[in-house]
């Protein structure tokens, strides 16, 4: 990663997550979830460059025996440069010293990344029993 860089721990603003969540094509989410889902996270870091976000990721979970890594986003002129990795190291680090041996530690990898998280020790699920979700839509 390219000095002037800097990793903060900290949550990103509504404004900068929303941000970040357009640039590389998520759904938009009502304000009010973001700005609940952002507080209740366990823990979020924030790559930033001139002052301005130009990645993020955080931990969710229940403290205990479930943790899962969310929204590992780089905007798309900030990919390749490390940033993702950096966010990561952060990740695995809080990971390292909050959760207890045997915790489960999930994350969803967007299409053609799985290779990514595999560096940090992720598995795929076995075709025979894959993971499953549901985005919620209200009708």
């Amino acid at each position: 990663m390219n000095e002037g860089y800097v990793l903060v721990e900290r949550n990103p603003t509504i404004e900068e997550y929303q941000g970040l969540r357009r640039a590389v094509g998520w759904l938009d989410v009502e304000t009010e979830a973001i700005e609940s889902g952002l507080q209740n996270s366990l823990f979020s870091v924030c790559v930033i460059l001139k002052n301005k976000v130009v990645g993020c990721g955080r931990v969710i979970g229940d403290r205990g025996i479930y943790f899962y890594v969310q929204d590992i986003i780089v905007l798309p002129e900030f990919q390749r440069k490390g940033i993702g990795g950096r966010i990561m190291d952060a990740i695995m680090e809080y990971l390292k010293t909050h959760a207890c041996e045997g915790a489960f530690i999930g994350l969803m990898a967007a299409k053609g990344v799985s290779k990514f998280y595999e560096r940090y020790g992720f598995k795929k699920r076995p075709s025979d029993a894959p993971g499953m979700f549901l985005v919620l839509r209200k009708m």
